[in-house]
Order: structure tokens, then sequence, then C-alpha cells
């Protein structure tokens, strides 16, 4: 076999492929073989018709055509891997040249990755939100468990913010009644975002049994767009009563005993919790500043599958229904037009990520074992809301297990980068990468 490679540009070349006839006996044999198995020659056996037969009835055209379908992906595979090329999608094959007992070619244009030169990470600096907790942080979260366990009492008061109200609604434009903005004993918490533009400011101040009227426009229904007068009557009044925060409360609330170890354990909580933060934000910080820092061309093929895709995975069997996608996109204050722009620069910024951490895994070289695999697969699924045994079922079914260790190879890679990157906080102070994203000791691991 003879192979050349021409580069069209920077993402895509041209194999052409040469296969002489010495070197496609065995395929040769093969589809004689499958031929005669498929047709009956009166005074032959089944399979057991010879050549000279089957080329006199049915002529060398079958044969011809079962060995180039034989050939075509090995050869194709071949010539990828002698010249060494990262190869990305499907190729555009083509047979330029048949030549019975002579010679098969043909061609094969495809995208490949670019070349990129990676930047010296021990150059990259970034700086990072400083992690900042405090007492009030950890009053804050306990708060939180509090209301939890609290309970809704009746007032006579104003209504203020976080209070909760019981309150019919009424709308009207133009005179005219608007029935689908009628409601009847909602429950609603003031100062938890607008129900309707300026509900909260209307409610602010009224007690049960008062009423006040305000003007919106509606953002849905018949009169959409239209300016509605809006009435709103409160029915009744009431706040959150939190539990006192004391050893009864803790004993019920938690596994501890004592609110100095529900405090502690909550400020540690919010300790790892801010820590994996900041870890998140050193990665983006260094892939961001990486990425800067090197040029090269997008696959546009690769691109706007990705695009398409992200489109007919969003709007799914309405994906051809242009009257449902609009509806619907004009709720979000968007358009076909918008969205697609959109998917299209979020697909170049995936694609880019993708193919530079790609080019950083064959630097680095980072060796991913079962287990890492496993728990990625685990967290994977869960992110889904998936039973694991069925994620990964369907993931050998389709052929992604490949694609999830690519995943974690990409992330262990660039974890090794990003400990030679110098990181310091937004207060001056130096942050060790190694302490988030430094590999443990396998061999010290495995005696634990």
């Amino acid at each position: 076999m003879k192979s050349s490679v021409e580069k069209l540009n920077d993402t895509r070349v041209k194999l052409t492929v040469e296969v002489p006839f010495e070197e496609l006996k065995n395929e040769i044999d093969s589809a004689y073989k499958a031929l005669a198995a498929q047709v009956n020659i009166p005074g032959f056996r089944k399979g057991k018709a010879p050549r000279k037969l089957i080329d006199a009835r049915f002529g060398r055209g079958p044969v011809l055509e079962q060995v180039v379908n034989d050939i075509l992906p090995v050869k194709y595979q071949a010539a990828v891997t002698e010249h060494e090329l990262a190869v990305l999608g499907q190729p555009a094959i083509e047979i330029t040249k048949l030549e019975d007992e002579v010679v098969v070619e043909f061609t094969a244009e495809v995208d490949v990755r670019p070349e990129i030169a990676l930047p010296d990470f021990s150059a990259i600096e970034v700086e990072v939100p400083a992690v900042k907790l405090d007492d009030e942080a950890v009053d804050a979260e306990l708060d939180k468990l509090r209301e939890r366990f609290s309970t809704l009492a009746d007032t006579k008061r104003k209504l203020k913010t976080n209070d909760i109200a019981i309150i019919n609604l009424s709308a009207v434009v133009d005179g005219k009644e608007v029935e689908e903005s009628k409601a009847s004993e909602l429950t609603y918490t003031v100062g938890q975002g607008d129900l309707i533009d300026g509900l909260d400011t209307a409610l602010r101040g009224l007690k049960t049994g008062e009423s006040a009227d305000f003007t919106a426009t509606l953002k849905f229904g018949e009169f959409e767009g239209k300016e509605a007068t809006i009435t709103v009557e409160v029915v009744q009044t009431k706040e959150r009563k939190l539990p006192e925060l004391n050893e009864e409360f803790v004993q019920e609330a938690s596994e501890f005993d004592t609110v100095e170890e529900l405090r502690e354990s909550t400020k540690a909580s919010l300790e790892e919790r801010a820590k994996t933060e900041q870890a998140g934000q050193i990665r983006d910080a260094v892939l961001e500043k990486a990425l800067a820092a090197v040029e090269f061309e997008l696959p546009q093929a690769l691109v706007e599958e990705q695009a398409h895709n992200t489109f007919h995975n969003t709007f799914g069997e309405a994906a051809h229904n242009e009257k449902i996608i609009d509806e619907f996109l004009q709720t979000q204050n968007s358009s076909v037009e918008q969205f697609k722009a959109e998917a299209l620069e979020n697909a170049q910024k995936s694609v880019r990520t993708q193919l530079f951490l790609d080019v950083l895994a064959e630097q680095e070289k980072p060796e991913v074992s079962q287990s890492e695999l496993t728990d990625h697969i685990l967290f994977t699924a869960q992110a889904y809301g998936m039973d694991p045994n069925q994620f990964i079922q369907q993931l050998q079914q389709a052929g992604q297990i490949g694609a999830l260790f690519a995943d974690v190879t990409r992330g262990k890679a660039l974890a090794a980068a990003i400990c030679r990157v110098t990181v310091k906080d937004s207060e001056g102070n130096a942050i060790d990468p190694e302490e988030y994203f430094g590999l443990e000791d396998e061999a010290a691991e495995e005696e634990k």
C-alpha cells in the first residue's frame, strides 16, 4: 500500500491511498466465498461454485464491490496511522481508480486537529478571589437550617420583606378584566422575586384585608405586552418563626449534641465548599489565560455539527417546527437567529478547549486508573440522574466509554499543568495549586 497526504488547510487534509491487487488476495477469497454462499447454481452445492462460473454468471463487479467495501476502513486507518494524523470526524471517501488485477485507489478528505503550540504554564500567573469565611457566614448557614424547621404564624402588622402573604390578584386592560391574570389565595413571599413587576413594592406596608393598585406590562396571554392595572388584595399575612438555636434544636436537627459542635461542623463544611469553589476559579482562570496565549484554526465542520446538535438536543422533536420554537424563544426574549449564534459561539469555545486539552494530554501523558474512570462514570451518571448500571450499559452500547476516559485524561493533564502556575488571591496571598491539583501518591493510597 502506498499513501500520501495533502494539506488542504490548517484543519483539513486529503489522503490518497493506492492498494495493489497482490495485497488483496485474502479479501478477494472472502468476497468469492460470501457470494457463492448467497447464490444457487445448478450442479453445485451452495457455497461450492467455482470462481469462473460466478464471474460468468454475475460478472466481476459484485466481487470487486465487496473487496472495496472491506478494505476501505482498514486501509484508511492504516494511512491515518502512517502519517500520524489526529483526525476529527468521519472522512469523505471517493474511489478514484479501480483497475481489476492492478490497483484500487481512493482519496479521503477529513478534518484534522491543527498544530497547537502549548504555552509555558510556569510563566502563567492568575489571581482569584480570596476566601472569606467569618462568623456571619456561619450564622447565615445555620439560619438556613433553622428555616427548614420554621413554622408560619399569622400577623396583623404591615407586610415587609420575607413575610408571606396570601393574596388575590386581578388585572384590567382598557376596562376589560383579564381572566389569565386572576388568582385566588395565592401564597407569595415578599421580596423573593416579583411574580409581576411592581408586586413587591405594592405589598410592602399592606395589612390583612387591605388592597392596592399598580400598573404593569403583561408578559403572557391575550393582552401580552399591554399595560394593565393590577389589583392585589391581602387575604392574610404570615411570618416565619425560626426555632431558637439551642441544644434541643441541635439534637433534633442534626447528629450533634451542642451548638458549638454544630457551628464547628458548619464552619468546616463552608471551608470545604469555599476551597472547592476556589479550585474551580483557579482552573477556569488558568485555562482562560492558556487559551488566550495560543492561536489556531478550528475545524468548521466540527464546530457546526456541535452547534447543530445543541439546537436539536434543546428543542427535540420541535426542532423542525419554526413556529413552536419562535413562540418559546419569545418568552425568553430571544430569537432563532440569536439562539443559533449563541450555540455557534459556545461550540467554538467547546471545540477550541477540547483540542487544546487533547494536545496538553499528549504532552503530560497522565495515567488514568480504573478507579478514576469508574468515579467519573458514577459522577456523570449522578449528574444525569441515572442509575449507574444503566448509564454504563448505555455508554457501552453507544461506544462512549472512550469519550469519558478522554475526559478524565484531559482533566488530569490540566491539573498537572496548573501545578506549575503562580496563583495569588485578591489580597495578595500566595496559593499553592498543589493543594488543590497535586496528584496523590498511588502507593500511599494503596497502603491506606
